[in-house]
């Protein structure tokens, strides 16, 4: 028993040499200028990010208007082009044989017209052979220039001033109505396309400005909302929403990107990201209090800007150490600079 009691009396005593050896050496250390913040709530918006993807204002799948072989393909994919470049050109045979018929036609009424003109006036013919032989010139004028238009749309231009995305047809296919030839699209007009759930929709306005991120360029870009839709895609239950994009270098139609879509506003605990120190796993600041740097173990959100947003550790008010924080030492004595 009297071992027992020798033994917790050296225990006792180890402990309190150790206490005083941790109060001089803090004791021996410097008082250090420090500043701080004041932890406070602050409102906050929260957001949501939703994938999306950027595409062109002006894009057109340009199909061939009368049918025929491509006798000649001048675009291929990523050739700027203006609007009324040739594109493509079509052997179209049968329909030059209709100008042909069509000019013999128009010939031949020209005639009769002009010798119905000499005879009216020797009255050597009635007023309504006279009449008939103008209306033929009118169908024969009018043949003709159906004729005519149905020609030049072998040449294939350009819609509006864009570049050439994809090739759909090759020399030698078959072009006809409603089979794609090419895609061009402006590449200077660009939006933001996303879909969104119905619980984001409330949150968006037209004309809002919002902030989008593309995966290949560093700095966010602010977005206008141009169209939301309606009604929702049955397949997925998602609304597009399209955001006009101002004109940035680097940006380019198909780039894959997220935009921040506003939630609900909330109030958070916010301290300058430079106060957290991180050691380990462990999280922790310096609370200056009763002239002393406390440390305390904090646990962390996300980061907002150059603050982050504290979820456990410190409570509004407490003023924490956001300068020379690697410099101190839990209990040190600590001057608050203005």
């Amino acid at each position: 028993m009297k071992t027992y009691f020798t033994l917790v009396f050296l225990i006792m005593l180890s402990a309190c040499s150790r206490h005083n050896v941790e109060h001089s050496t803090l004791a021996a250390l410097p008082s250090i200028p420090v500043r701080v913040w004041a932890a406070k709530l602050e409102p906050h918006m929260t957001m949501e990010e939703v994938v999306g993807a950027v595409r062109s204002k002006k894009m057109s799948v340009v199909e061939a208007k009368v049918s025929g072989r491509v006798m000649e393909y001048l675009a291929t994919p990523g050739t700027l082009v203006k609007s009324g470049d040739l594109l493509a050109r079509l052997d179209v045979q049968e329909i030059q044989a209709r100008v042909d018929q069509a000019k013999a036609m128009l010939d031949q009424a020209q005639r009769d017209f002009e010798r119905q003109k000499l005879l009216i006036v020797t009255k050597a013919t009635s007023r309504q052979e006279y009449d008939a032989a103008q209306a033929r010139l009118k169908v024969g004028e009018a043949g003709l220039s159906e004729a005519e238009t149905m020609v030049g749309y072998a040449r294939v231009s350009a819609p509006f001033d864009g570049v050439v995305t994809r090739k759909l047809a090759d020399v030698g296919d078959l072009a006809m109505p409603g089979k794609p030839l090419l895609e061009i699209e402006s590449p200077t007009e660009l939006r933001f396309e996303a879909d969104l759930p119905e619980a984001l929709l409330e949150g968006i306005k037209m004309g809002a400005k919002m902030k989008v991120n593309i995966a290949s360029l560093a700095a966010q870009i602010e977005a206008t909302v141009s169209e939301i839709a309606p009604v929702a895609d049955p397949a997925s239950l998602t609304f597009v929403v399209k955001l006009d994009l101002p004109a940035v270098n680097g940006l380019r139609s198909g780039q894959f990107g997220r935009v921040s879509v506003p939630m609900e506003e909330r109030r958070l605990l916010l301290v300058p990201a430079a106060a957290v120190l991180t050691r380990g796993q462990m999280e922790l600041v310096y609370i200056a209090k009763d002239g002393h740097a406390w440390l305390r173990l904090v646990r962390t959100g996300r980061k907002i800007s150059d603050s982050i947003v504290v979820l456990s550790g410190i409570e509004e008010g407490e003023q924490v150490v956001t300068r020379d924080v690697t410099k101190l030492t839990d209990g040190q004595t600590v001057t608050i600079q203005p």
